[in-house]
């Protein structure tokens, strides 16, 4: 059928007008989508590097989300590294504010774990010996530490925290594509990583020098790369991106006052090499780019413990440029879905088929997997995890602990601990030094010095020497290796050997409150077997035989002995006396304290049983002798406010001597009264404490302001506990636990003494 030449006219017209517009609809939303990518350029976020001043990224990340501008790559260094890889990897902005906010930074940077968590060994040494000061000994002379501080716990929260990426090969993998800078140590040369492990990558790049050890990844050692590229504009633009905002959150010059010592020029000529190449990356940037520079005068790289502060500053800066950065954002609905896709799908825990360790060539962790809180068989746990980082890195063996999960070919999922030796181990030198000088002109003096042989054979054997030279020489030496039974709840079982030589003078009172009568010079050489267990992290027992050699001169100093001795028919002199002590001993050391000196929390008892039989050298009396001694201590804190709690207790029974064993005085061992001033067979004191932590001065942990009342007497015969006069002595001191270990100065008083001014270093 033939149609009508005028509704043929009117189809052809219809037909050309509806190719028409649909060429126009098409040419429309061709347009539109070009607009739509010249409005939404790729968008790249660069963050340098200045460690706690990289902080202010995370209020920089706020105001981004807050105005929905989206990321597309992320490239960073040193902290911008570690702040951009946590936001790359799924976290947002709130995330990383709170994971922030709730660390304690205090205790991140910590030179070794806790040390309520360390063993009993590595404790006690802490009453002779800053543990802050340590060195290697060598063939080749000493070794310093890599690092000034520990990065160990930083590692670990790293490690939590990317642990969803874990299974990333590549960093374009992640929801958001992203790269840390670091620096090549031995060539100078820039190293962009872009796959890989992503903690270990985040960590590299703030490996700070004479700060954080240097990391070695694939045969480099690496270090901060703020050195070479501290704001690596140049790194998200070979990413890709169009438009780029950088935060820069400066690196400023030192001035004038603080380059008068060798640490600050080092930290001078690190900050002049930083800010020359982020003035390169400065001129890099165009019109279209956006530079958010955060004030933050008077806050320094070191300021962690104002992390709020520092993200607030960053936040405030961000807000100020908002309108530079309109065209960048996103419509609600565009942004949530960027937003999803960021969200990377969290893999189910695993089933550990494996627990195992790599890295360390010295020590054996092998040999007591039993230690572990992760097993074979058991769902992998983060908490059990970060329990066995802290059992490792409690030996002290080693510069790095962490984990990582692992996939082997065959599908099964394991555990890998990897571990760093300490260069400069396994022999250890500390050092410290004790110091006491009084307005009575009663002074003191002693260098400590104490050797640590950790990992003479598989087991575990070590071998620990202390000296001491001064004005109470001594020289201890312990060979300890531990056994092989094993029992339930982590007890391990150990033999050890020691002998000691010491040497002391003391001024004998034989009333306190008189001049001294006598000067007595004790000497005394010590051997101990025991055999013991140790109980986890809590304490040791140890049981075992001890043969004791001593000899004490006294010179008299005063008549008033002799005429009081002569008055009752008794021989008026002091003579010399030498007597050997043998038997068996019983000895529980439980520790909890969180410190050795100006402890915050915690308890501590040590105690010990002592039986066996003296034989006289010098026609004294021989006979059997029992001693039991015990002290303990519990402190608790409100605050800044701290209350404790000590109690001593020593008491011998069977033949003594002319000179008592035991005696009271000195600094909060009875206030006011000289060392030994109150001596007797038997002792008792209670000291109750109350202190308060003033603000932190440089190079201490702390200052305290404190006060103390103790009460004690000293007597003969046990059943002359209830007529043995009681004496009281107060303390006001102000103190601070230094790298050299704890300084005090203070009045102290007793009634019938009087007040005494004194200053010291060291044990008190």
């Amino acid at each position: 059928m033939r149609m009508p030449v005028p509704r043929l006219v009117c189809f052809g017209v219809c037909l050309a007008l509806s190719c028409l517009s649909g060429l126009a609809v098409a040419q429309a939303n061709g347009a539109a989508a070009a607009t739509a990518t010249a409005a939404h350029p790729r968008i790249g976020l660069v963050l340098s590097g200045g460690g706690a001043r990289g902080l202010a990224h995370v209020g920089v990340l706020k105001v981004l989300e807050r105005e929905r501008i989206p990321v597309d790559v992320i490239a960073g260094t040193s902290m911008g590294a570690i702040v951009g890889g946590l936001y790359a990897s799924g976290l947002d902005a709130a995330d990383i504010e709170r994971e922030v906010a709730r660390l304690d930074w205090g205790s991140v940077f910590a030179v070794r774990v806790d040390r309520q968590d360390l063993s009993q060994r590595r404790k006690e040494q802490d009453f002779e010996v800053s543990p802050v000061l340590e060195v290697g000994v060598g063939g080749d002379g000493l070794k310093a530490p890599l690092g000034a501080v520990s990065s160990r716990l930083l590692e670990s929260h790293l490690r939590r925290l990317t642990l969803a990426a874990g299974q990333v090969k590549h960093f374009d993998q992640l929801p958001t594509p992203f790269r840390a800078v670091a620096t090549d140590m031995e060539s100078g040369q820039a190293v962009v990583l872009a796959d890989g492990d992503l903690a270990t990558a985040l960590r590299s790049s703030m490996s700070v020098p004479g700060v954080f050890a240097p990391l070695e990844v694939e045969g480099r050692i690496l270090g901060d790369g703020g050195l070479v590229n501290n704001l690596p504009v140049d790194v998200a633009r070979g990413m890709g991106a169009q438009r780029v905002i950088a935060v820069n959150i400066g690196t400023p010059l030192s001035r004038r006052e603080t380059l008068g010592s060798i640490t600050g020029v080092t930290s001078q000529m690190i900050n002049i090499l930083t800010e020359q190449n982020v003035q390169l990356s400065l001129r890099s940037l165009g019109p279209q780019d956006v530079l958010i520079a955060p004030q933050l005068d008077g806050l320094t790289a070191a300021d962690f413990d104002r992390a709020i502060d520092f993200m607030r500053l960053g936040e405030l800066q961000a807000e100020a440029l908002v309108l530079r950065m309109q065209d960048l954002k996103l419509s609600p609905q565009a942004y949530a879905e960027w937003q999803a896709r960021r969200k990377l799908r969290v893999q189910p825990r695993p089933v550990l088929a494996f627990v195992r360790f790599a890295g360390t060539d010295i020590t054996h962790p092998e040999t007591r997997p039993d230690l572990l809180a992760s097993q074979p068989g058991q769902t992998f746990s983060v908490a059990k995890a970060e329990r066995d980082l802290t059992m490792l890195a409690a030996s002290g063996d080693y510069l790095r602990t962490d984990y990582r999960l692992v996939r082997m070919v065959n599908g099964e999922q394991g555990l890998v601990f990897d571990l760093e030796d300490k260069p400069w181990g396994p022999n250890y030198l500390q050092m410290g030094l004790d110091f006491s000088a009084d307005n009575r002109g009663r002074s003191a003096f002693n260098l400590k010095l104490a050797h640590n042989r950790h990992w003479l054979d598989a087991s575990g054997a070590e071998w620990r020497n202390f000296v001491r030279l001064g004005t109470a020489p001594a020289l201890v030496s312990e060979l300890y290796r531990p056994m092989n039974f094993r029992l339930p709840d982590g007890l391990e079982g150990f033999v050890a050997a020691s002998g000691s030589v010491q040497r002391r003078t003391l001024d004998y009172h034989a009333v306190p409150e008189t001049q001294a009568d006598a000067e007595v010079d004790r000497h005394n050489v010590a051997f101990h077997g025991d055999v013991g267990v140790n109980w986890r992290e809590l304490g040791e027992i140890r049981l075992g035989l001890q043969d004791e050699l001593w000899r004490d001169d006294p010179t008299l100093v005063s008549s008033t002995y002799s005429l009081a001795r002569a008055a009752q028919g008794l021989d008026g002199g002091l003579r010399s006396e030498r007597w050997h002590e043998r038997g068996w001993r019983l000895r529980a050391v439980f520790d909890q304290l969180d410190h050795a000196f100006f402890p915050s929390k915690g308890w501590r008892i040590e105690t010990q049983w002592m039986q066996g039989r003296r034989l006289s050298r010098d026609d004294f009396a021989d006979g059997p002798i029992r001693r039991f001694n015990l002290q303990a201590q519990a402190v608790r804190s409100w605050g800044v406010h701290t209350l404790s709690a000590l109690t001593r207790l020593d008491l011998s029974d069977g033949v003594a001597s002319q000179i008592p064993r035991y005696g009271l005085g000195g600094f909060q061992q009875l206030s006011g009264f000289a060392p030994f001033q109150v001596s007797g067979q038997q002792v008792a004191l209670l000291r109750l404490r109350y202190q308060v932590r003033l603000l932190p001065a440089p190079l201490t942990r702390g200052t305290f302001l404190g006060v103390s009342w103790e009460g004690g007497q000293a007597w003969e015969q046990r059943q002359d506990f209830a007529s043995a006069r009681k004496r009281t002595g107060t303390s006001l001191y102000l103190g601070a636990d230094t790298a050299v270990g704890p300084v005090y100065g203070a009045i102290v008083h007793s009634p019938g003494v009087g007040a005494t001014f004194m200053v010291f270093v060291g044990r008190p």
